[in-house]
């Protein structure tokens, strides 16, 4: 027995890491063996010190701190705003025609295409980010939202006013519900885009955060502090994916999907 769990944790161990650490061993012969610069390609154990030197200097907790308040006011404000949004349109097919082209026209223009404009308003501030990111997340709930709001069977809003329950019992009890396993993928994607923006926003703006630090290692050739910020970048987005929005989807969909089906 004993054996037979160690190795369905080896299995479950490398089905999950195995891409990773061909990756890091392609990676580490390719820095070992080219005729390159140490500059151009620093090896993972060079990565690897410089993420201890980063850490015993605060430097990096700093830097990730930053980033992950700026993500979280963002995604507040973006859900507060959308949620609400996207369910008083989604209430009304009239409603839902006439602003779809306008919420498809400023989806298309990504949050970074904003920034340089952003700046002029606001100058180099902790509020351009903020709007960037808030711009970046705001559309992908609004559309779920909405969605979700239209897609709710007829059916089981007849069964609620048949049985006198008003328009806000339907909104409560049949709309929300049905609408949420929409929201939460709204809010998961929100928050990926968010993420990818909030990075590009503070190489531009911000004077903290994971963003900043790459881009202000690049004027010194300091190419192990970039792949700090980007192993760092990923990893802490797997970690969000995984262990908040992934489970809270799953939980939601198996609480409230049937109202779809």
């Amino acid at each position: 027995t004993g054996a037979y769990r160690l190795r369905g944790w080896l299995w479950r161990f490398l089905r999950t890491t195995g891409s990773f650490l061909i990756l890091i061993a392609v990676w580490a012969l390719i820095s070992r063996f080219a005729d390159l610069p140490d500059y151009f390609l620093p090896s993972p154990l060079a990565v690897a010190t410089s993420v201890g030197d980063l850490v015993a200097k605060g430097v990096l907790t700093a830097h990730i701190s930053a980033s992950l308040l700026h993500l979280l006011i963002a995604a507040l404000i973006g859900i507060a705003v959308a949620v609400p949004l996207g369910l008083a349109i989604g209430l009304n097919r009239y409603a839902a025609g006439f602003f779809y082209p306008l919420f498809n026209f400023f989806q298309s223009i990504s949050g970074i295409a904003w920034t340089p404009l952003l700046i002029i308003w606001f100058g180099f501030s902790e509020l351009t980010i903020i709007v960037v990111v808030n711009y970046t997340v705001l559309f992908p709930i609004v559309f779920n939202t909405m969605i979700g709001a239209r897609t709710v069977p007829r059916t089981y809003i007849n069964a609620v006013l048949t049985l006198g329950g008003g328009r806000w019992r339907v909104i409560r009890d049949v709309i929300v519900p049905g609408a949420l396993p929409n929201i939460v993928t709204g809010d998961r994607l929100g928050l990926a885009y968010g993420w990818r923006a909030l990075i590009a926003a503070e190489m531009l703006v911000a004077a903290d955060g994971l963003g900043y630090m790459i881009f202000s290692a690049q004027a010194s050739h300091l190419t192990s502090r970039i792949m700090v910020g980007m192993v760092i970048i990923g990893l802490l987005w797997m970690f969000i994916d995984q262990f908040l929005l992934r489970p809270l989807e799953e939980v939601t969909i198996q609480r409230w999907g049937m109202v779809h089906r």
